[in-house]
């Protein structure tokens, strides 16, 4: 279950020098009229430790797919056309929005001036507009149905009118609130607004590390939001990220007062933002991350391996990463009881290091 995220943001923002610090594509920064897709390798130096005591023929961290999309203009939608960037979002578990707070004279901002705070209601606005016209779709879907008397349809308008009201009040789907029962007839959408959101305030190379003006006033103005944002120095970090050597990597960064690079934070955030985590299966050939939703049963867990774990499910041996590390071996937990045998209805753990037994 790769995560992927959309980085959306106004045109000439860094949204793409973000991507390409981020990923390991090299895309042409300064707009375009397609996405660029990249691959993140989720950081997780657990999988080292356990390698130390495995020694795998490889390493296999999670991934996050990042989708940058063409940049937006106030009333223009994505400047690859309305109906592809919608596609391309809606495909996404998140948005990664990229604001500019950094000053930059060779770059014109597309608004007159700097302003993430404005930035993020024109982003919005966008998004909510064509949110209405998906929730209108479905209202005129609905009504035929409702023509027929049934009770069903005219249950769901009265919740699809009461969502078009919110979105053209300039409120985003994610605020809206119906039951549990009712989600259904909203999640079938796939509403842009409705996805969580991760703020990145793009900064220049002064600010990497202790943010700036712009970046506290946009904190000031999401204060009630409970919003995740996170600072990078977009220029700073892609040019670093072409760096060969971890050593350099790692003085570069230093000297910009950074102890990780920013795509570390980011996903991160990303990561508790979607109620994620990982588990690890270990052995001769090799070390893996996987990720799953907080909460999922080790069946689940199985299904995220392939399908067939899931549907011959007998149970799990999991050990603890901490219980692995400090006792060095699978058969030293064996010894003293701490490898366990789990069924179905085991609640997976962040960290767990699991073995799947299966029969299909």
């Amino acid at each position: 279950m790769p995560l992927k995220c959309g980085i959306v943001g106004l045109s000439l923002v860094g949204k793409t020098t973000i991507f390409n610090c981020f990923s390991n594509a090299r895309a042409h920064a300064g707009g375009g009229a397609k996405a660029n897709i990249g691959t993140i390798h989720v950081p997780d130096p657990r999988l080292q430790e356990i390698d130390k005591l495995i020694k795998s023929a490889k390493i296999v961290p999670a991934t996050v797919e990042i989708v940058d999309i063409p940049g937006l203009t106030k009333g223009g939608g994505g400047e690859s056309g309305g109906n592809k960037f919608l596609a391309d979002i809606q495909q996404t578990d998140a948005i990664i929005h990229v604001l500019r707070c950094f000053n930059d004279d060779t770059v014109p901002h597309i608004e007159g001036s700097v302003d993430p705070v404005r930035d993020r209601e024109i982003v919005d606005l966008e998004l909510q507009i064509r949110d209405l016209d998906m929730v209108e779709r479905k209202i005129n879907r609905v009504e035929k149905m409702a023509k027929s008397g049934e009770r069903e349809p005219k249950h769901i308008l009265d919740i699809l009118h009461k969502l078009k009201d919110h979105l053209e009040n300039f409120q985003n789907a994610r605020t809206f609130h119906v039951s549990e029962e009712d989600k259904k007839h909203i999640t079938d959408m796939y509403l842009l607004t409705a996805k969580p959101v991760l703020y990145v305030c793009n900064v220049d190379d002064s600010a990497a590390a202790t943010g700036n003006a712009y970046v506290e006033a946009f904190r000031k103005s999401m204060a009630g939001e409970n919003a995740e944002i996170t600072v990078v120095a977009g220029k700073l970090e892609s040019e670093i990220a072409e760096l060969e050597e971890e050593e350099d990597r790692k003085a570069f960064l230093a000297d910009a007062g950074l102890v990780e690079p920013g795509v570390n934070r980011v996903i991160r955030a990303a990561y508790h933002l979607l109620d994620l985590m990982s588990f690890f299966t270990a052995g001769p050939k090799e070390v893996r991350a996987w990720t799953i939703h907080k909460g999922e049963t080790a069946q689940q867990a199985a299904g995220v391996i392939h399908s067939d774990l899931e549907r011959g499910f007998i149970r799990a041996e999991v050990m603890k990463y901490a219980d692995f590390l400090h006792h060095g071996s699978e058969h030293a937990l064996k010894e003293i009881g701490k490898l366990h045998i789990e069924g179905k209805t085991y609640i997976v753990e962040d960290g767990d290091i699991m073995h799947i037994r299966f029969n299909v």
